[in-house]
Order: structure tokens, then sequence, then C-alpha cells
């Protein structure tokens, strides 16, 4: 079965990402305004109504900007941590709080979403695998290192949301203070490009169709650099930018070896083409 992806804004000023099938959808992260989530899904095709729940990777305010209205308005069930909510220091519903476990898959619908430790500078953060029967989708942005566990999830992905936060360069040269950027390239903040790029040459695995680069830094990064560093090493795979501005297009993934199709985008979508999503 296929599975839908899309990025709804990726970057330090709000992250969120769609992945659904046919009939259901979730979000991993809701870091951008309940107003805003809603203009761009309807302006990419996708409906509310088909999202199921959200997941939370952590509480950096960045993922969490907009879950509590979110949630509230569309009885939405909200999967976080307990650490994770209390270090956001959420007021969610009770009734519409759920757990997850890492390692331990939830289902919802036809969707298997399954939680997995990574190494980030915040209170229990968690990347995330979302599958169908046949399709595995990761959700792998905020991360220090490429640790063993992102390494096993990325290999038996079909396609990655995958975060290039920053240039070595443009970071170490940039008017950060010391601090900051120590923080940011200690092993418990972001993922280069290079150590992007490292990952994806190495442990890519043959069937991967699409790679949405997500997570680029503002000050430290340029989409142009990271377009051009990752397609000299695409063999095939499609490679995404992920605007901090603005939603990517819809992809459809399928488990076809490199034959996921591009669902068109708000540009040339049709208006009896709306209700597929």
């Amino acid at each position: 079965m296929s599975l839908f992806i899309a990025s709804l804004n990726s970057g330090s000023n709000g992250n969120c990402y769609y992945i659904g099938n046919e009939r259901e959808a979730i979000l991993i992260d809701a870091g951008i305004s309940c107003r805003e989530t809603e203009k761009r899904m309807k302006r990419s095709g996708l409906s509310m109504a088909r999202v199921k729940a959200i997941f939370i990777s952590h509480e950096h305010n960045d993922h969490i900007n907009g879950l509590r209205v979110l949630s509230k308005k569309y009885q939405l069930p909200v999967y976080i941590t307990l650490a994770t909510e209390r270090f956001g220091n959420l007021h969610l519903e009770k009734k519409l709080v759920k757990r997850f476990k890492a390692d331990q898959p939830v289902t919802i619908g036809g969707l298997r979403i399954t939680a997995f430790k990574k190494e980030h500078d915040a209170g229990d953060p968690h990347s995330f695998v979302v599958a169908s029967p046949s399709v595995k989708i990761g959700i792998i942005t905020d991360i220090g290192t490429a640790c063993k566990q992102v390494i096993y999830h990325f290999k038996q992905c079909h396609a990655a949301f995958l975060e290039a936060n920053y240039d070595e360069d443009m970071l170490m040269n940039g008017t950060y203070p010391y601090y900051l950027k120590k923080r940011i390239s200690d092993g418990k903040g972001h993922l280069s490009n290079l150590e992007a790029l490292e990952l994806f040459k190495k442990h890519r695995p043959p069937f991967m169709s699409h790679l949405i680069l997500a997570h680029l830094s503002k000050n430290n990064n340029d989409p142009q650099i990271v377009s051009k560093l990752f397609h000299q090493h695409a063999s095939g795979t499609n490679i995404i930018i992920a605007s901090r501005y603005e939603e990517t297009a819809v992809y459809n993934v399928s488990d076809a070896l490199f034959q996921a199709k591009l669902v068109p985008s708000r540009r040339s979508v049709k208006p009896e083409q709306l209700s597929l999503f």
C-alpha cells in the first residue's frame, strides 16, 4: 500500500510532517500554528478529516507550538511521552493524551508507527518510522549523530525526512557564539550536511525513492548547497529540500523499486483531485 508524505514546514521556526494512506494519516510534530497547518493542508489537497493523531518527537517549541490548539479543535489524540509532556509544560486535554514507548509499535488504522530513541538535547527525544504493510517512511530530524538506531531504521526506509541542518564552514565562520556552535555540533544537537550525506551514501537502501532533507538552518545553511551536494550522489533517489516557509508537494511512495510518483502540487492540482486526500 502506498503512503503519501509531505513536509508542511521544516526548520527552527516550526516543524510538521504529514504521513498517510488513502484512509487515514498522522502528523509528526505540530510546530506551526493550527491556522497555518490548515492553510497548508488545504493548499496541498490534504484533509484534516483524515488525520487521526499527532506524534510528538520532543518538547522544543518548534515542534509543539501549535499542538494544544490543533489537538483541541480536532479532538486529535496526542502520542507523547510523559517526560516530553512535562518538559514542554503542556496542558493537554487528558482524554487526548496517549503514551508511546520506544520500539513498541502503535497501530492507527493501516498505519504502524514505531518510535526509537535518538541523540538530541531534549528530555526524552524520539524519531519515528511510519509503515504500511509494504512501505516504510522515516522521520529522522533533530539528531546529533547518526547512531546505530538511526542507521538501522534508515536502511529500511522507502523514503525519509532526514535532517541536514548546517554547513560546517558556515556554522564555524558565522556569528553564533562559541557555546551555541558547540551545542549544535557536539553530537546531541543537529546533523550537518556532510554527516547526513555520509549516512545517505553508506546506508541508503536500493529501494529508497525519496529523500526529503529537512530542518535546514536559516543562518548556517543554504538550500542550494544542500541540493547540489546530495544530487551528486542521488543514484535515482528523488532529492527534495523541505522549506521553512512553505509546504512541499505531496509525494506518493510505493513499494515498487524507484516507482514512487509525484502527486501534483498545489500549482497544478485540479479541483476534482482535492477530495482524494
